[in-house]
């Protein structure tokens, strides 16, 4: 398969099959797309979606979320796990409400917590730029369909493909479309000005190959395996900061709800994290 190929067969895909996502809404801007993309870390998008929602009606603006204590923004992450992302997004919202859009990479890149990949993808999204970037249903794309028999793939090799398959979307003139086509309406052309659409088309492309093929990004150098999350700290920690949202409590009474050895161990880390807080014997969310 070519480049040229692999376009035809992703918009293909996409426009018979494409999903109707909140976070692909006509109007939203950089803040919006930044709360889907750090929630869309490691967590499926039907798990997002009502959390996203939700979130988005407590905190419909940086400004507002910035301005939120970081207690009222763990309980609204409560249920999508990885809470370290909820304050990494928190400190973002405090740095970014100073910036006026548009916000660049480089914006996005300097808050704690946000990599490359995240803010390019922001920026595409939000602005409809044609910023490169790779993740996990980019990279089962790409090597399933150009490195079959490979199992030590390299983000530098899938790169420059990706950056192929972007240019060829450039100047193909169309007027712009939010809304998916009709079932079995498919374009004419697999060339669009739309950097968005593009990628919202491999977003949905990959998802669809994990789904039938596997997930040939297991495939990459940089695939970790998620943990079991049944009897996993990550299960600790969360029954922590679940339970402190509901108000404060001592480390025995914590005790008496999670029977779990790590559980001293836990609630030390999430201080050092400062999830939590200690304050005359009463731990704190926030």
């Amino acid at each position: 398969m070519d480049i040229q190929q692999l376009q035809t067969e992703v918009w293909d895909y996409y426009h018979q099959h494409g999903r109707d996502l909140p976070w692909r809404a006509k109007g939203l801007g950089a803040y919006e797309i930044l709360v889907s993309e750090i929630m869309l870390q490691q967590t499926q998008a039907l798990r997002v979606v009502p959390k996203y929602q939700a979130f988005l009606r407590q905190f419909p603006t940086v400004q507002s979320l910035a301005d939120a204590p970081l207690a009222a923004v763990l309980v609204a992450w409560n249920g999508l796990g990885y809470n370290r992302r909820a304050k990494y997004l928190h400190e973002a919202a405090k740095q970014l409400a100073a910036s006026p859009e548009p916000w660049t990479v480089e914006d996005l890149e300097a808050c704690k917590g946000i990599g490359h990949n995240t803010a390019a993808a922001v920026v595409t999204y939000a602005y409809n730029q044609p910023v490169v970037f790779i993740e996990t249903n980019i990279r089962t794309i790409f090597i399933f369909h150009f490195f079959p028999d490979r199992d030590d793939v390299s983000d530098k090799e899938i790169l420059p493909l990706v950056e192929e398959a972007l240019h060829l979307v450039e100047g193909k003139e169309q007027p712009e479309t939010w809304a998916l086509p009709k079932p079995g309406a498919m374009r004419k052309t697999v060339g669009l000005s739309h950097y968005r659409e593009w990628n919202w088309a491999l977003m949905d492309y990959g998802v669809y190959l994990k789904r039938t093929v596997g997930n040939a990004s297991r495939a990459s150098k940089h695939y970790a395996k998620q943990s079991t999350f049944a009897g996993s700290r990550r299960q600790v920690r969360g029954q922590v900061l679940r339970l402190l949202g509901k108000g404060p409590q001592t480390a025995a009474q914590l005790a008496q709800s999670i029977d779990d050895e790590r559980l001293e161990a836990v609630i030390q880390e999430l201080v050092g994290e400062t999830l939590i807080r200690q304050k005359s014997g009463l731990l704190h969310l926030g």
